[in-house]
């Protein structure tokens, strides 16, 4: 059984007892130090989480780039954090099977969560209760990077299947205002369409500083019907993760161990510029007019841990926290169809750039496979450039992708452009943002009916080199 994280002080814990925490123990100013530490972890390889005990002008700790390494992320799905990549995601692939594991349900007394109140809403300071900081020098104010944010369907308010934890944006506005990004193909956006038809309020909960799994699934692309919280229990390998109703809405359920959580609404028919941000493309967003919430109700534990990640050229803690949560998701969604892919690797700037790995059934196979990615949720909006290669690629082993790139592709019949698709507005190469062109690159060996005029035979590994490598690494481990 793998180890389970109901809070993130519990994994904070397992991140130091494995040398992955290092505590900042003299006082710094919230910016420019704390975003300094976020992209200097971000360039160390196997990088720990940074915790900060003393932030000038605030009473709490803060934390970045828990999620910031593969040691970390392992350590996430309680395996030895020496765990290759290829490792990780054939163990998420292996958990994911087990969805749905249904969440359990905690009072209020025993929800660590609920143990501070602040109820009357003139009482509310965001500016008091979090410790901002502008995590890039040109952002226009103080953004919540990883907060996990709950909300209902209105047409269906008790329909637990719909019940979306998402991570987005989060600009603080006010003492308790904030704004959020809800860009159309987002499952945010349907409730709010829903919602502002009737020229209601769409009630809200913002959780802070949450387990890494709850963290995870919220910044994970599944089915709108899917559950986060009962894939977080899969996740957890069969232990269900602890939730915990809203203080001000009966349908809505937060992470009880959440170090931080605000409750209140978004303002029906309401927008006000939000933005610049510092996204994690590595560039700056633009400013676009968004969605604006007002904060009613919060709730905290004693001495709350603020966390936050840094965005920016990658690879940074966003990119290892969106990387394998996006290629399994789509793997399975295309490996239904399609039995014969192998392995997704969409770790590149949230499945913008895409690899996948497939044994090929017939001529034009590959390109098949790319079309059916582009017809996923996710992969129709984000991903624009796909690469298919052979099953015997390891799509995790760029210098086999290049190999395959550059023996297996013929220009003038396995490079396809299509123009005038779907794109991720935050690509600051997608024009119009929104709309973008799509490049597909088949690396596969040609299969009948395709022409293949030359036989290409592989070529095999010498016999016994299996024992000749355990030997070269006991003899290499032996030295140091």
């Amino acid at each position: 059984m793998a180890k389970v994280y109901q809070d993130l002080r519990s994994f904070l814990s397992t991140l130091e007892e494995n040398g992955q925490l290092v505590r900042i123990k003299d006082e710094v100013n919230p910016e420019p130090d704390i975003a300094a530490a976020g992209r200097a972890a971000a360039n160390i390889e196997n990088a720990p989480a940074v915790l900060f005990e003393k932030v000038k002008g605030y009473p709490y700790r803060v934390v970045t780039n828990v999620h910031g390494s593969w040691a970390n992320h392992a350590l996430m799905l309680g395996m030895q954090k020496t765990a290759s990549t290829k490792e990780q995601f054939h163990e998420i692939n292996r958990r994911w099977d087990s969805f749905p594991v249904k969440p359990e349900i905690l009072s209020r007394e025993n929800a660590p969560c609920k143990e501070n109140t602040i109820d009357k809403p003139e009482d509310i300071n965001l500016f008091e209760i979090l410790p901002l900081y502008r995590i890039n020098e040109q952002d226009s104010g103080f953004f919540l990077s990883k907060a996990s944010i709950i909300t209902a369907d209105p047409n269906e308010p008790d329909n637990f299947d719909k019940l979306n934890v998402g991570t987005y944006r989060i600009q603080v506005k006010g003492k308790n205002r904030v704004g959020i990004q809800a860009l159309a193909f987002h499952d945010i956006a349907i409730q709010l369409e829903a919602a502002e038809r009737k020229n209601e309020k769409v009630p809200i909960c913002i959780t802070v500083g949450n387990s890494p799994l709850v963290t995870y699934m919220a910044s994970t692309p599944v089915m709108y019907t899917q559950n986060e919280y009962e894939f977080v229990g899969a996740l957890q390998d069969g232990v269900p993760t602890q939730i915990v109703k809203s203080d001000l809405y009966d349908n809505l359920y937060v992470p009880a161990g959440s170090e931080v959580v605000l409750e209140g609404y978004i303002e029906p028919r309401v927008r006000e510029v939000e933005g610049p941000f510092g996204e994690f493309p590595g560039s700056y967003s633009g400013s676009r007019r968004q969605c604006v919430i007002t904060i009613t109700h919060v709730t905290h534990r004693t001495n709350p841990i603020f966390e936050n990640l840094y965005l920016g050229i990658p690879w940074t803690e966003i990119d290892y926290l969106m990387a394998l949560n996006t290629s399994v998701p789509l793997y399975q969604q295309i490996k239904r169809d399609f039995p014969e892919v192998q392995a997704v690797n969409a770790m590149y700037t949230h499945g913008i750039g895409c690899i996948i790995s497939t044994k090929v059934r017939f001529g034009g196979f590959g390109k098949e496979v790319a079309f059916r990615l582009l017809s996923t949720p996710h992969g129709g909006s984000y991903s624009k450039i796909i690469i298919i290669v052979d099953e015997f690629v390891d799509p995790f082993n760029l210098p086999q992708v290049m190999w395959a790139l550059t023996t297996r592709v013929r220009p003038d019949k396995d490079v396809v452009v299509i123009p005038n698709c779907p794109g991720m507005p935050l690509d600051p190469s997608s024009y119009p943002a929104g709309m973008h062109s799509k490049l597909i690159i088949d690396a596969t060996t040609p299969k009948d009916p395709e022409p293949n005029p030359r036989e290409v035979e592989l070529l095999e590994p010498p016999v016994g080199y299996e024992k000749y490598e355990t030997l070269i690494r006991n003899l290499m481990s032996d030295m140091k």
